[in-house]
């Protein structure tokens, strides 16, 4: 199985991501960790990055969850995701992907930026991200309110309740 754990900057998409993964028995991956220095260091200043920064990024995404699939191996990716151009590159080539989009209030997401200290992302981008997201038709989209825990155990539950068996040979069914 591979999962994308999408959503803005502060909805906890690693810290649910990571509970995801360890309920699944799945690697947990950080698209955060894929960025170049130079994206790094534009986040860092507040600078939204563009199309053509996340290219090489969602290109380098793409091609580790292929990389898994092939392996036969199951990934949680956190991964903002937020165009739905993004999500289409991720899902290429990678048979019954499946988004996961956090969703909250900005004030509840602000008021998480707030507290969260470590992370190169300037909380100055909230607003950006929130602009520039397309919320996505084709994802299970969860209220970030309950805590961590409860909301990876009703992530796994709904996952496991519509996952998409693979296409066989014999398959003359349409999604």
């Amino acid at each position: 199985m591979q999962v994308v754990v999408m959503g803005v900057t502060g909805v906890g998409k690693t810290t649910v991501g990571r509970l995801i993964a360890q309920r699944l028995g799945a690697r947990f991956v950080d698209a955060d960790d894929f960025h170049p220095a130079e994206n790094v260091a534009k986040m860092r200043a507040g600078t939204p990055l563009d199309d053509a920064d996340r290219q090489p990024w969602l290109a380098a995404l793409n091609a580790h969850l292929k990389d898994a699939a092939r392996r036969g191996g199951s990934v949680v990716l956190a991964c903002s995701a937020l165009k739905a151009a993004y999500r289409a590159r991720l899902r290429d080539g990678v048979s019954g992907l499946r988004f996961v989009h956090l969703v909250g209030t900005r004030e509840l997401i602000a008021e998480r930026l707030g507290a969260r200290s470590g992370h190169y992302m300037n909380p100055a981008l909230l607003d950006s991200q929130l602009a520039t997201l397309e919320r996505p038709d084709d994802a299970l989209s969860v209220d970030i309110g309950p805590p961590p825990e409860e909301l990876a155990n009703a992530v796994c539950a709904d996952l496991a309740r519509v996952e998409v068996p693979p296409p066989s040979a014999n398959s003359s069914r349409q999604p």
